[in-house]
């Protein structure tokens, strides 16, 4: 894909550059006055503590746009509940950036069954409490009220993944774009540094933010479509459109499962003579996906299709009165550029504000480094392609070996153990399509399923350099890998899993085929666990070979779409078989913006186009299905036996049932212990599930 985006460091830098770089960025105006500053150009709040770590949103924001010569200060988790806290770095001469952090409020505090948490990592001390539920909308209001007439640009994964209507888990309905509720001005949605540098030049310069409309990466509210754009109308599932057959750029690979649904449902035309780069899609409104599943799949499929740089169009869908207008995503990054972004001058730790308190999402990360961005797994169950995008983004090896050394030598508390080299993926470092013409027309939601398409490079040597090279740097001792692998990639490398498995994995190499079946892999766009049985024994041979005892820690989920009880039995008989005992396990979170929310909320497969008569898809939804379908991964747990029990003899299968090696669970059950948990079905019948997402534990 051609990038013809201006650099990131390509602007002019703003007058106030003269200050240089601050130590840290600050969060007192008594900070402020040390730097010399009366003001603020840039004032960024957050939910999380400020961490001054690349791997911090906020601090990557903060320093790239102090790059920029912009003077930027942070308002860390202020009181909500009181608009003083808003007011404690002043009036910023340009505008507020608001965002909950580097996770969505609502996950970050509840359970995936609704349940508060007791603690919350982004917080010093582990503190839960310390932000609102729907921080965006909060802060924005809050900041709307306190400092009136201040441009409002909501971004972070929060904003970027409720940037249309969206499906909401935790009430359970639709609601609107995160945009018009919050009441801000914009929305950048992914990384947004491309979005967010323009943005605070332009505005700099002196132009209005109601006048900044068409920047790619941001989403603004507006009366209808302006005047020499075509607008075409997708409200409809079933509404009729020009339709035009377009060369298909996989003919030639019969094997790429896009070839034959390219020639079954070519994509709609546009009308003649348009402008792709001035043609928006008309998508269904806020009211219309609200009232009607099958609209709101459909709108969810054509916002999904519309993800690909090369190739997306705007969309537009009616809020009320106005238009939420959603610019295509941004063009990724240069190696270049994603370089000096990680080679800012961030400190690396807390701000000195925090004294000796221990922020536990911090110190999983401080000694591992983040070498890529973006996903073309495509799992229906994530959303980094929705918000990091789909085309992989590299920083160069040098870099990354600048990176190692800095926290060799200034890191309090290095051991010599860089605990990750990794990103969205571990292995999908320098891999992209082999044609960038073809990278540029794809819609497939990913490149790896059914099968990992032909186009696609897979040479992981560029990635075995790197480790080798890595743990070569001096005063290095080992170089951990603990992002999640694409075990079907890998087996493609057999040299990098020897290297792997030889160099970089402290015992344990915990992996996710998530299910064994059919039916909801298909539904999670995963391979088959054939693919992680290739994997095994290549590791299990690998270490061998090593002379190491190392250990595959497979990760599984419950209650996905498309996952019946069945499945979960076949899947629990699997783990028996092969002996594992999971401690930890979970349970499917509809997150926003996800594929598999969307099939959660409605029932179809927004894989495909969406018709009335689309047939449904199993959903596990009620808490009692959900604890069952839990159940199942941790069937030897006796608080789990009874339930389990019911439901093999309603499944018709009480021959599992027994005190054999053959059965599943057994016929028996231990007497409870003074003080311990009662068991799932005793809850269940005392207790019903309620639906308040603040209940507590």
């Amino acid at each position: 894909m051609e990038n013809t985006a201006p650099d990131l460091f390509s602007y002019r830098k703003f007058w106030a550059h003269r200050f240089g770089a601050a130590p840290v960025l600050p969060m007192s105006r008594e900070e402020m006055d040390q730097l010399g500053w009366d003001s603020c150009d840039v004032i960024l709040v957050t939910g999380d503590a400020y961490v001054d770590h690349p791997s911090f949103g906020v601090a990557l924001i903060g320093r790239l746009l102090e790059a920029q010569g912009f003077r930027v200060g942070v308002i860390a988790q202020p009181d909500w509940r009181d608009t003083r806290a808003f007011k404690a770095l002043g009036r910023p001469n340009l505008f507020f950036g608001v965002t909950a952090g580097n996770m969505d409020s609502m996950v970050n505090r509840y359970t995936a069954d609704r349940r508060i948490r007791s603690n919350d990592a982004y917080s010093p001390d582990g503190a839960a409490g310390l932000r609102p539920d729907r921080s965006v909308i909060v802060y924005s209001q809050r900041v709307k009220e306190t400092c009136k007439g201040v441009p409002v640009i909501i971004g972070g994964i929060e904003a970027s993944l409720r940037r249309i209507a969206h499906y909401d888990y935790w009430s359970d309905k639709v609601r609107r774009s995160i945009l018009p509720d919050s009441k801000a001005d914009m929305l950048v949605f992914g990384n947004a540094d491309r979005a967010i540098v323009e943005v605070a030049h332009r505005l700099a310069r002196g132009e209005p933010i109601g006048e900044i409309r068409h920047v790619r990466g941001t989403c603004i509210m507006r009366q209808g479509v302006p005047d020499g754009w075509s607008e075409i109308d997708f409200t409809q599932p079933d509404a009729p459109a020009p339709m035009v057959r377009f060369t298909n750029p996989y003919a030639a690979d019969p094997g790429c499962a896009q070839a034959p649904a390219l020639e079954k449902h070519p994509p709609r035309k546009q009308p003649r003579g348009t402008d792709r780069a001035h043609t928006v899609l008309r998508l269904p409104s806020y009211d219309q996906v609200a009232g009607d599943r099958v609209i709101f799949a459909h709108a969810a499929r054509i916002a999904h299709l519309e993800t690909n740089p090369g190739n997306a169009r705007a969309l537009v869908q009616r809020h009320g009165k106005r238009d939420l207008w959603i610019n295509p995503p941004p063009i990724p990054l240069r190696t270049r550029e994603l370089d000096r972004i990680h080679e800012l001058p961030y400190t690396r730790r807390p701000h000195p504000a925090y004294g000796d308190a221990h922020i536990p999402a911090w110190e999983m990360i401080r000694f591992s480094i983040s070498i890529m961005r973006g996903c073309f797994g495509g799992c229906t169950f994530c959303s980094i392609t929705e918000h990091e995008g789909r085309i992989v983004q590299n920083r160069s090896e040098d870099s990354i070996v600048r990176e190692i050394e800095t926290i060799r030598d200034e890191v309090p508390g290095f051991t010599g153990v860089i605990s990750d080299l990794g990103g969205p993926t571990a292995n999908m470092y320098r891999l992209r399509c082999k044609d960038e013409a073809i990278e540029s027309i794809c819609r497939k939601p990913s490149c790896v399923y059914p099968r990992i398409c032909k186009t696609l490079g897979t040479d992981h040597e560029p990635l075995t350099r790197l480790y080798r090279r890595a743990r070569k740097v001096p005063g290095i001792k080992r170089v951990l890998i603990a992002s999640g692998l694409r075990y079907d990639l890998a087996v493609r490398s057999p040299e990098y899993v020897r290297e792997l498995v030889t160099h970089h994995v402290g015992g344990y190499l915990k992996i996710a085929p998530e299910h064994t079946e059919k039916g909801p892999l298909d539904v999670m766009m995963k391979p088959g666990i054939e693919s992680y049985d290739d994997f095994k024994r290549m590791f299990d041979r690998f270490s061998k070979e090593a002379g190491k005892e190392q250990y595959l820690i497979p990760y599984f989920m419950a209650a996905h779409p498309g996952t019946t009880d069945r499945d979960m039995l076949e899947l629990a008989l699997w783990l028996k078989k092969n002996g594992f005992r999971l401690d930890q396990v979970q349970a499917f979170l509809p997150t926003p913006l996800a594929i598999a929310a969307d099939i959660y909320y409605t029932g179809l497969n927004t894989l495909k186009p969406i018709r009335r008569d689309s047939g449904h898809i199993t959903v596990a939804k009620g808490q009692r299905q959900r604890r069952l379908q839990k159940a199942f991964l941790r069937y030897h747990d006796p608080r789990n036996w009874p339930l389990l029990r019911d439901a093999l003899k309603s499944m018709g299968r009480a021959d599992l049932i027994g005190n054999g090696k053959r059965h599943l669970v057994p016929s028996w059950q231990p007497k409870e212990k003074k003080g311990r948990a009662r068991t799932e079905t005793a809850i269940a019948k005392t207790h019903p599930p309620r639906r308040n997402p603040r209940q507590k534990r």
